[in-house]
C-alpha cells in the first residue's frame, strides 16, 4: 500500500514529537519518512537558499512513495518549483507557498526571522509582517542543537508568549513556517483567535484524511 505521504526529513535526531511533521503520530494514514543525509539545520535555514545543495533531495524525491510529497523545513520553499518539475504527484516543499492564497493581514512565524526575510523575498511579498523565534527560546535551541531533550511545556509557554507579545492584533492569518512549530497549535489559539496555516494543514488540503483531526 502506497504512503499517503513522503516526507523529506533534514539530518536532525531532537524529538520529534506529536504535531510536528516528522511524526508518524502526527498522521491518520500511512507516511513514509526519509531521511536527507548531511542536510543539518545550518545549512538548510540560511538566507542564501540557492546554495543549498538540493541534489539529495532530488534523489529522495524520484525514489519516494508517498501520494503527497513534503519537507520538515519551511526553508525549502526557495525549491518549490524545482522540486515540483520533479514528479506529477503534489510536492509541498514548505507551509510558504500558501501565501499568496491567504486573507490577510499575515503573519509569518518562523524559525529565524533575519535568515528568512534575507533569502526568500519573493514569497514574503504576500506577508504583512515576519516574526522569529528568539535565539534564547527553547524551542529553537533545541533544533539548532540538535538536542536529545525537548520540553514541550516550556517551548509551548515560549511559544505562546511571543503570538501574544508580537503577532499584530489585526492579523487574520497566522502561518507557521516551522514544521516543528504545529505541536503547539494549541498554546496558540489560547492567544490567537485567527486563522492558523502550516504544513499540515497544507497535506490535508492536498489529500484530505492524511493528518489527525487534533493536529490540524
Amino acid at each position: 500500500m502506497r504512503p499517503a505521504v513522503t516526507v523529506l526529513q533534514l539530518d536532525t535526531h531532537f524529538p520529534r514529537v506529536p504535531g510536528d511533521v516528522a511524526s508518524t503520530d502526527s498522521y491518520a494514514a500511512q507516511v513514509e519518512i526519509v531521511r536527507i543525509p548531511a542536510a543539518s539545520v545550518g545549512q538548510i535555514v540560511t538566507g542564501n537558499p540557492g546554495a543549498v545543495d538540493i541534489a539529495p533531495f532530488e534523489a529522495a524525491l524520484r525514489s519516494a512513495r508517498g501520494d503527497v510529497i513534503t519537507t520538515s523545513c519551511g526553508f525549502l520553499a526557495h525549491w518549490q518549483t524545482h522540486l515540483a518539475a520533479l514528479t506529477d504527484r503534489p510536492v509541498i516543499a514548505s507551509a510558504l507557498t500558501a501565501l499568496p492564497d491567504l486573507d490577510g493581514p499575515v503573519t509569518v512565524l518562523t524559525f529565524d526571522a533575519d535568515k528568512l526575510v534575507a533569502g526568500h523575498g519573493a514569497v514574503l511579498a504576500h506577508a504583512d509582517e515576519v516574526i522569529g523565534l528568539r535565539p534564547d527560546m527553547h524551542l529553537r535551541r533545541v533544533i539548532e542543537g540538535d538536542l536529545d531533550a525537548l520540553d514541550q511545556a516550556v517551548a509551548g509557554r515560549e511559544v505562546a508568549a511571543l503570538v501574544a507579545h508580537s503577532v499584530p492584533r489585526d492579523t487574520a492569518t497566522l502561518l507557521l513556517e516551522c514544521t516543528n512549530l504545529p505541536p503547539y497549535k494549541p498554546a496558540i489559539r489560547d492567544v490567537f483567535a485567527g486563522r492558523i496555516v502550516d504544513i499540515l494543514t497544507q497535506i490535508e488540503r492536498a489529500r484530505p484524511g492524511t493528518v489527525k483531526p487534533a493536529f490540524l
